[in-house]
């Protein structure tokens, strides 16, 4: 079981609108948090992440859905969260490659809530979840949202 955006998917995903975007998304590449967590067993690039680490989410900023080293002038997610969220994310490729300003940003493969409640438009899974989905993960493998299917 995953948990989505609170806005449901989107074929039209926008920054800030809640929604998780359909389409196929590479798993680009894991960060952990260290000092909660021992890194997982994974054959993406892995790397620990430190308290300088954010997520730009400013779409009038030239580094637009890219990681960032804080402190950062623009609008941005720090990745070490307090709520255990983050502690394992896999980035997911989404507006990356090219990157369109407002599009959304920060979708990520991450940490589900306790409650299961929704997220920001990210995929959430429970901790052994994501763990054993990581460990599987190889560099090439995509992550696919669907939308409703019409009977």
């Amino acid at each position: 079981m995953c948990v989505i955006g609170y806005g449901g998917v989107s074929d039209h995903k926008q920054e800030g609108d809640g929604t998780t975007p359909v389409g196929a998304w590479p798993a680009r590449e894991v960060f952990f948090r260290g000092d909660r967590i021992t890194q997982p067993i994974t054959k993406l690039p892995c790397q620990s992440l430190s308290p300088r680490d954010g997520w730009c989410d400013d779409p009038l900023d030239s580094q637009y859905n890219r990681r960032v080293e804080l402190p950062y002038p623009a609008s941005h997610e720090v990745m070490m969260r307090e709520d255990g969220l983050y502690d394992l994310i896999v980035v997911l490729g989404y507006n990356d490659e090219p990157v369109v300003a407002g599009r959304g940003s920060a979708i990520f493969l991450h940490v589900a809530a306790p409650d299961l409640k929704p997220t920001q438009g990210c995929i959430a899974l429970r901790p052994r979840d994501l763990l054993r989905v990581v460990s599987a993960f190889v560099p090439g493998d995509i992550v696919e949202v669907v939308g409703p299917t019409a009977i």
